[in-house]
């Protein structure tokens, strides 16, 4: 391990033109490393960027004249990529990445890694995030690491050592954080119908965004939650403090909250540091449909841009832009379909837009891609209600929706069909 410093580094010297960088998502972005890498891509010449959701300005539009951005999603700062059609989108489900990395399919040379310091054994943790960076750590011919000593130390499957790091840059300063807005009085009416459906007991796994967030403000009267996610919440650390959330009845991982990534705050981060039950994992693990299955009462809570009356689901674009992913919905929803008393949710508000041009988010017919099929479709919730279209007709399927529609659009939406 070779120690640089950081104003000094030299990113022409460690990626070659044609390499393609990743790094950490979300709070895990070594943000100096990625802007020092971004300041530097003339000298570096033409070369390719493997992100996750920005949270950071790093991945911005004017650097597509040296970069080629590509990402699983258009969440967070990625969006303005997408605006400015400099994001190359790989729709694939996220249980996918590791083997795609690993065959080579998603080429990646040169990782860049936030780490916290190394403890006693002398190796240093991967702190906010496991995912697909273990796979990435596998292949990468060039490791730089920035040791962040207020990076949250965590519990995981890998740590590394100095044998693993080429370079390293030593910083201290708070991780990125999520901006996160409190819910809308419509969303909290959506979080209330799916607080109905979960009991005592059960294993959630949450996405990301203020309404699956929503949902777990209604839950503080429950007893012996558990979590198995690919993305650990503020308001998971908030349950996990009042002892909503302690892993009790879970059928595997008993005790221990099972991750991929943080994606929330200091809340979140302070929950989780050096904390034996919060535990990551790697893709591989967080959303395998064999350990899923063997997750007695598993709930998937995850959200739409858009439902068609069959249950089709675009998770994807909105106004033809790319803002969502295909993401590891549909690998929680089939792993929540085969849990002993899972349930696969799927909730959304009923419209979007302004409330002077307010547009339905339940359509006769998608907008965009197919993201999650009607085969994979279980639990619709509104704030109109909940519909459950397991063992349902197209027929039957198309009465539970009108009636979780809104109720300004549901006569258009019934004739739309005629």
């Amino acid at each position: 391990m070779k120690m640089l410093d950081l104003r000094t580094i030299d990113f022409a010297t460690i990626v070659r033109p044609g390499d393609c960088v990743a790094w950490g998502q979300s709070g895990a972005e070594p943000v100096p490393l990625t802007r020092a890498l971004m300041a530097q891509r003339e000298s570096i010449g033409t070369f390719g960027a493997f992100i996750g959701a920005s949270w950071s300005d790093s991945a911005a539009p004017e650097c597509a004249d040296y970069v080629n951005f590509r990402s699983y999603c258009g969440a967070g700062e990625n969006r303005r990529l997408a605006l400015a059609g400099a994001l190359n989108v790989l729709p694939c489900h996220y249980s996918k990445l590791p083997a795609l990395i690993r065959g080579g399919q998603l080429k990646i040379d040169v990782l860049l890694l936030q780490v916290a310091p190394a403890g006693a054994d002398g190796r240093y943790s991967l702190a906010i995030a496991h995912e697909y960076l273990i796979a990435a750590l596998e292949v990468a011919h060039t490791v730089v690491v920035e040791i962040n000593d207020r990076a949250p130390w965590t519990y995981g499957e890998r740590s590394i050592a100095e044998a693993d790091i080429d370079f390293a840059v030593v910083t201290s300063r708070a991780p990125l954080a999520l901006m996160s807005r409190a819910p809308s009085d419509t969303e909290i009416r959506v979080a209330r119908h799916v607080s109905g459906l979960i009991g005592d007991g059960a294993t959630l796994q949450f996405g990301i965004g203020s309404l699956p967030e929503a949902v777990l403000t209604q839950l503080a009267d429950r007893r012996d939650l558990g979590v198995h996610t690919g993305a650990l919440v503020d308001e998971a650390a908030v349950l996990a403090a009042k002892g909503v959330i302690n892993n009790a009845r879970k059928s595997i991982d008993r005790g221990v909250t099972i991750a991929g990534v943080m994606m929330g705050g200091p809340r979140v981060y302070d929950y989780a540091h050096r904390n034996p039950a919060v535990q990551f994992r790697s893709v591989e693990y967080t959303h395998a449909l064999s350990v899923i299955a063997r997750i007695d009462h598993f709930v998937a809570i995850n959200s739409a841009i858009e439902v068609d009356l069959t249950g089709q689901i675009n998770s994807e674009v909105a106004d033809g832009v790319y803002v969502g992913a295909v993401g590891g919905a549909v690998d929680f929803l089939r792993g929540a379909a085969c849990s002993r008393g899972g349930l696969p949710i799927v909730a959304m508000t009923s419209v979007a837009g302004k409330a002077s041009r307010p547009v339905s988010k339940i359509v006769q017919s998608l907008s965009g891609p197919v993201s999650t099929s009607r085969a994979d479709a279980g639990i619709i919730v509104t704030e109109h209600g909940v519909a459950d279209l397991r063992g349902l007709s197209l027929a039957e399927r198309r009465t539970r929706m009108l009636a979780i529609a809104d109720p300004a659009f549901r006569e258009s939406l019934a004739a739309s069909g005629d």
